[in-house]
């Protein structure tokens, strides 16, 4: 399997008014330089993800739908696969 990355798979996941709800909240899901931050070891795209799974609240997207488990594998990927832009 290929290599995933920001740019290619993961930007495309977010919708407009998710990247711009998330924006107001110093959250930048469109800026790869920011989910791919490893001053804290990548917390930015940690904490997205735990966002989008549930493992941290509130849930992502605010209001649904949430992601199916197969764009929640393609971040986890993105992420193992070494932050790739």
């Amino acid at each position: 399997m290929a290599t995933t990355s920001f740019a290619k798979d993961i930007l495309p996941l977010f919708r407009p008014g998710d990247i711009a709800c998330m924006k107001a909240r110093g959250v930048l899901l469109d800026s790869y330089a920011y989910m791919s931050d490893d001053t804290d070891g990548h917390s930015n795209a940690q904490d997205v993800y735990d966002a989008l799974t549930g493992a941290a609240t509130p849930r992502m997207p605010f209001h649904g739908p949430y992601w199916q488990q197969s764009q929640l594998d393609l971040f986890a990927k993105w992420m193992s696969d070494g932050y790739q832009p």
